[in-house]
């Protein structure tokens, strides 16, 4: 009898880590126990959250800035407590957002080339949130739009220019929310949350479109999008304390698609989705594995491809955009892995023997521009990200502009000016007490007649 194995252009991708001289050493990673990946990155540099005194912090790295830092190096530091989510704006190279447990989310500015020194003031205040922040996600379409999520139970949409919370998804999470992520067309969100259920909703209407228990453990899980496929993947815990994820139709959550347990380990699992090939990527928390998953149209609809394997421990971890690939070497995905004081680029190969442009395995990828605008999305409109061929290179075009309507914040007075304010007030209040003794005698002078 033959062995009948199913055909895949990526059954033999593997995984290779750069080189130690090509990797970033000495890094004050943030100690904070919250459940975040703690790095982000887009095509020019990747931010990773400090380890600071006196507030929170995050520094943004050029890739070209190999080998070890000093720990003179210019930081990102605005925050009054401890940063917990970063994500760069799609559309914008030199735009990141951090969230924080100082409840407000913050939009940077930085300097073509990186930091020359230590940046405090940002581009735009996010202020509405009652607990600390610790999601947030752009949306994939539409320029200046992003949704965050807080330990006060809360989703909300933000037009970034204006710095307004624009929609606001609040009493349906009874729990802290764990994860966020958008659809392929940015027009549903999906949630999940420590009350074990992954929920689907809809920001514009404030509708909830569906809810499940998709796990039974307590502990942390995951939930993303599967781009063009429409389907949600969510990862968690078994009762046991097992590992395991399951594969969702967000029309009917009744029942998951798919349901592998993966493993006993402890640590939380981070989905990566490759859109273009469909290629997921599943990085554990506190061990080195990544194991690799194809997605297909038909039951059982994800196959297991490899792992790749390391001794080394990850604390976080992070997947540069497409574009960022070396298409000579058939790359089809990068990620970097972040250790307890370093950050490794994981390069995933496809075995070729030939370095030509291979267009089976590089479908068009996103171009990194905006389809809408802000006002396009909060009026309604839907719109799929660009896309643009990796044939001939990517080219970088030039950044859209960011314009923010700063909103002023209040400053505190200095004693001299509180001094005149109560004297004002006390003022106030006696000519005020004046006024209503003559009313009463006023009152009383009318009854008598």
């Amino acid at each position: 009898m033959s062995r009948i194995v199913r055909q895949s252009k990526y059954r033999h991708v593997f995984g290779t880590v750069a080189k130690n001289e090509n990797c970033y050493h000495d890094l004050k990673i943030s100690r904070n126990a919250w459940d975040g990946n703690f790095i982000a990155a887009n095509p020019s540099y990747f931010a990773v959250c400090w380890d600071s005194a006196g507030g929170g912090a995050f520094a943004v790295i050029p890739h070209s800035k190999t080998g070890k830092f000093e720990p003179s190096y210019p930081l990102v530091s605005g925050h009054k407590q401890s940063v917990l989510d970063l994500e760069f704006n799609p559309f914008n190279d030199n735009l990141v957002v951090s969230v924080s447990e100082d409840c407000t989310g913050k939009v940077w500015g930085i300097p073509e080339g990186g930091l020359t020194e230590t940046l405090e003031t940002s581009l735009q205040t996010l202020n509405g949130h009652k607990r600390k922040i610790g999601q947030v996600r752009h949306h994939p379409s539409a320029n200046n739009v992003l949704a965050t999520a807080a330990s006060d139970f809360a989703v909300k949409v933000w037009d970034i220019e204006t710095g307004k919370d624009t929609l606001s998804f609040d009493a349906q999470h009874s729990d802290l929310i764990q994860s966020l992520d958008w659809n392929f067309t940015g027009s549903l969100l999906a949630t999940s949350c420590k009350d074990k259920k992954v929920r689907v909703f809809d920001p514009r209407t404030n509708t909830l479109s569906g809810e499940t228990e998709a796990h039974g453990g307590i502990k942390g899980s995951r939930v993303c999008w599967l781009g063009r496929k429409e389907k949600i993947f969510s990862v968690g815990f078994t009762k046991t304390s097992e590992r395991e994820f399951c594969l969702w139709d967000p029309k009917d959550l009744s029942k998951p698609l798919n349901r592998t347990n993966i493993d006993s380990a402890s640590g939380v699992i981070m989905p990566f989705y490759d859109n273009d090939t469909n290629v997921l990527f599943l990085a554990g928390k506190g061990d080195g594995n990544i194991r690799y998953y194809e997605l297909v149209d038909e039951a059982p609809y994800i196959y297991y491809l490899t792992e790749f394997k390391s001794n080394t421990p990850q604390k976080g971890a992070c997947a540069l955009p497409k574009r960022s690939v070396d298409v000579s070497q058939c790359e089809i995905l990068r990620i970097l892995k972040l250790g307890v004081k370093t950050v490794e680029p994981i390069s995933f190969n496809v075995p070729r023997k030939s370095d030509v442009f291979h267009d089976d395995i590089y479908p068009d990828c996103f171009n990194g521009e905006f389809t809408i605008t802000a006002a396009d999305y909060f009026h309604g409109k839907n719109a799929e990200p660009k896309t643009v061929s990796l044939a001939h290179g990517f080219v970088k075009k030039a950044s859209v502009e960011f314009n923010p309507t700063k909103v002023e914040e209040a400053q505190p007075m200095s004693e001299a000016e509180l001094k005149a304010a109560v004297e004002k007030l006390t003022k106030r209040v006696s000519y005020l007490e004046a006024e209503l003794i003559k009313k009463d005698v006023r009152i009383k002078e009318l009854e008598s007649k």
